[in-house]
């Protein structure tokens, strides 16, 4: 018995315009690669040759000028407060006698954790100051962060507010999140996988500070000090530990190298500081000594000099040939 003709289709999705399979586990490697490709692409478009990575806690809000007043978030990268039971105290509690101890405790604790968001905030300054007085075509030093509140949104406030562009790597989390206003908009990324986006923190790192922080701090730092303890980095990089004091609070380094984990030359590693000034000259010395006068540095210079182009390097479409037709 012959069939009956069937219905006219309806046109087959691209396969790159195909939600269903992009979001697929078959379409993972094809993300990861999104993640790798797309943020290449806009940092070779916006001159981006490498960063001073800015890590510390995302859990405190912003402290403006005239603000008393701090509050502790959920969770690193919410938007949503802490419960109040886990508040720092008001002035208006502490008078009346009524808070926790842990209140109590946390109240102090804002003071300090305030100075360090107005430390963050002017050392970034500095930086992207200093870095914009370099020469050539190519951006040195930008100032990046986790794009978050806190000690991340400093460090972008520090840089916009001297009229310099600055990096924001934020991460997709379960709970609402919005990257701070402070970014370029051009260099504000959200990215799903967290190894993407350390890869990117690493990549073009040349320069690392640790202000206060919690598990996420302490995993980033972790993380490129034990690259560069194993030498698996193409190139040196300046680390600065900020905050000697709670630094010395939540880890003992030189237990490490008392009990045999570390070696004693892994603490020439990083280097402690405790204010911008002096965090600036051991940042600025580090990247002078590795980079400015180094002889990859110096051959780049010359490139320039002698009108060679060296960045950005070609895109696809100019290696390969433009596509046989374009639609769009």
């Amino acid at each position: 018995m012959a069939r009956e003709e069937p219905d006219e289709l309806d046109t087959a999705p691209l396969a790159y315009e195909n939600p269903e399979f992009l979001n697929s586990p078959d379409g993972r490697l094809l993300r990861i690669m999104a993640e790798y490709q797309e943020p290449m692409a806009r940092f070779r478009r916006e001159r981006i040759q490498d960063t001073v990575v800015f890590f510390g806690s995302a859990r405190f809000r912003a402290l403006d000028v005239a603000s008393s007043e701090l509050e502790l978030l959920a969770n690193t990268g919410s938007a949503e407060p802490a419960p109040h039971h886990e508040q720092p105290a008001r002035p208006g509690e502490i008078e009346s006698g009524e808070p926790s101890r842990l209140k109590l405790k946390l109240a102090e604790a804002a003071v300090e954790m305030a100075r360090y968001y107005e430390d963050a905030r002017r050392l970034a300054g500095i930086v992207s100051t200093w870095s914009q007085t370099l020469p050539g075509r190519r951006h040195r030093f930008v100032v990046t962060s986790g794009g978050g509140p806190g000690i991340m949104e400093a460090a972008n406030r520090g840089a916009y507010e001297v009229g310099a562009k600055t990096i924001g790597l934020n991460i997709r989390l379960p709970f609402e999140q919005h990257p701070n206003p402070y970014i370029t908009p051009e260099l504000n990324f959200d990215f799903h996988y967290f190894f993407m986006r350390k890869y990117w923190f690493a990549y073009l790192a040349k320069a690392l500070v640790v202000f206060p922080g919690g598990f996420g701090t302490l995993d980033e730092m972790f993380e490129l000090l034990t690259l560069a303890q194993t030498k698996k980095l193409a190139k040196k990089i300046t680390v600065v530990i900020y905050g000697s004091e709670y630094w010395k609070h939540v880890i003992n380094l030189e237990l490490l190298v008392e009990k045999g984990a570390i070696a004693p030359s892994d603490l020439e590693l990083f280097e402690w500081a405790d204010t911008p000034e002096e965090a600036f000259r051991i940042l600025k010395d580090g990247l002078t000594e590795n980079h400015l006068e180094s002889a990859y540095e110096r051959e780049q210079q010359r490139l320039e000099r002698e009108m060679i182009p060296v960045e950005p390097a070609p895109s696809a479409q100019e290696m390969l040939g433009p596509d046989i037709t374009k639609t769009r």
